[in-house]
């Protein structure tokens, strides 16, 4: 996937304008490969690959811009629970539309609950593999994706032309390592746990070849790396009177839409 994924989930938001200042950056920060940024992202990507079962929470936001000039920021919420190598349950509410997202190692079942509707394939594989499925077949994003697979480091890493380590800094309370790194297309930080559970924490890509360098962020929290998990919750069960669809209507910011009412 390397950072076509990152492209991706950076193009959610493609009206999208945000222009603010930087102060000075530290000295540590450097226009190539900084080692303690490698150092720390290498840590996390390890300690993350290796967690067996994991559950966390997800705030998304995208910041748009509307025809008028508009600025306007979508947010939505989601929650993961995610048994490696190949079994996860996500539910993600977003403006207009519930869903839930199940994955049992051989069937892809993507469900809208505000239209009772859908979408389900066959994929035997890993989460990997599903991932890769969601992305190429229905456009809804999953939060922090690149981050969900089983090599993060070698995803993130690809084609990265330089980073920087900003020191310490505080996400949801918590105490962390701020890592910034660059590529040709997109910029990306990520907040790393400092400590001996290196979890992400905060994850934020920059489309900067895009006018207004579009923005998507996940922040993550309630992460329990021993969560109580019943083989059930990964199982989808039909609902009375769903109706089974070819696809799911995605709006550009990766939500399920529904037709509104007029007000």
């Amino acid at each position: 996937m390397k950072h076509e994924s990152l492209l991706k989930r950076g193009l959610l938001a493609a009206s999208l304008a945000v222009c603010f200042s930087l102060p000075a950056v530290p000295a540590i920060a450097a226009d190539e490969l900084n080692p303690d940024a490698d150092e720390i992202l290498q840590s996390m990507s390890n300690f993350f690959a290796g967690t067996q079962a994991f559950s966390v929470s997800a705030d998304i936001s995208s910041e748009v811009i509307t025809l008028e000039g508009q600025k306007l920021q979508m947010n939505s919420h989601a929650n993961l629970l995610i048994d490696r190598p190949s079994r996860f349950h996500v539910t993600r509410q977003g403006r207009f539309a519930d869903a839930e997202l199940f994955y049992d190692g051989a069937k892809l079942t993507l469900f809208g609950k505000t239209l009772n509707a859908y979408v389900q394939k066959d994929v035997t594989g890993t989460i990997d593999d599903a991932i890769h499925a969601i992305e190429q077949g229905t456009g809804l994003s999953l939060p922090g994706a690149d981050l969900l697979l089983s090599d993060p480091y070698t995803t993130l890493t690809s084609g990265v032309t330089s980073s920087g380590y900003y020191g310490k800094a505080y996400v949801g309370g918590v105490e962390c390592h701020h890592l910034a790194f660059r590529t040709p297309t997109v910029d990306w930080q990520v907040w790393v746990k400092a400590g001996d559970e290196p979890l992400p924490m905060k994850y934020v890509i920059t489309t900067k070849w895009l006018t207004g360098a579009p923005q998507y962020s996940v922040q993550l929290s309630d992460w329990n790396i021993k969560p109580e998990i019943a083989p059930e919750q990964f199982t989808f069960v039909v609902p009375n009177d769903a109706e089974k669809l070819e696809a799911l209507p995605v709006d550009e910011t990766g939500e399920i839409t529904v037709e509104q009412e007029d007000k």
